[in-house]
């Protein structure tokens, strides 16, 4: 007999883990992070997973061994977060352009971009100097090119909620409203 979902909050039972994908800056962990607060569940961020296992940063991974080793950290983290209770998960914004991580990701829980204008993405990614895909080169431009080769892949994402420049709780609550109708209709 199948375990029936537990009840997080008074107005949604989340029946599995929700993974939010999308682009460097559109809020995955911010959000992510205020989701699993209001759903009394945890939250975790892969970035930070692959770099507590690596015992170093994104940047100095990619820096030391590249992006393919990144990525496949980055897998392993996925793998082993969807193997246990159900969650929020941020990801990479290349974790669900992978098409491995991405069937992981379909098949063990519900995913959700969090898809934002380039021009919003832009404004929030030059505040840090985190984001190693951005260092060779003009970052609107690398990032522009990013956004259209990756929006066709994270419209395979089974929700869409906009992130847009308002306050963090008002993406919490059209996250909210996606998932009620997602798991409820």
């Amino acid at each position: 007999m199948k375990e029936k979902p537990k009840r997080y909050s008074a107005s949604l039972v989340l029946p599995k883990t929700l993974v939010l994908v999308g682009m460097m800056g559109a809020g995955k962990s911010s959000i992510g992070w205020r989701l699993a607060r209001k759903l009394s569940i945890p939250f975790h961020d892969t970035d930070q997973e692959v770099e507590r296992a690596a015992g170093c940063s994104v940047a100095d991974i990619f820096e030391t061994w590249g992006e393919r080793a990144f990525r496949d950290a980055e897998r392993r983290v996925i793998r082993r977060l969807l193997s246990d209770n159900i969650q929020i998960i941020s990801t990479g914004d290349g974790a669900f352009v992978d098409e491995e991580c991405q069937e992981l990701i379909k098949d063990n829980a519900i995913s959700l971009w969090l898809r934002a204008d380039p021009e919003i993405l832009y404004e929030r990614v030059i505040r840090r100097d985190t984001r190693p895909l951005l260092f060779d080169g003009d970052a609107k431009q690398i990032l522009e090119e990013m956004v259209e080769r990756r929006y066709p892949i994270y419209a395979k994402a089974d929700l869409t909620v906009e992130s847009n420049d308002d306050a963090h709780e008002a993406t919490v609550d059209r996250v909210m409203e996606a998932l009620k109708n997602h798991i409820y209709d």
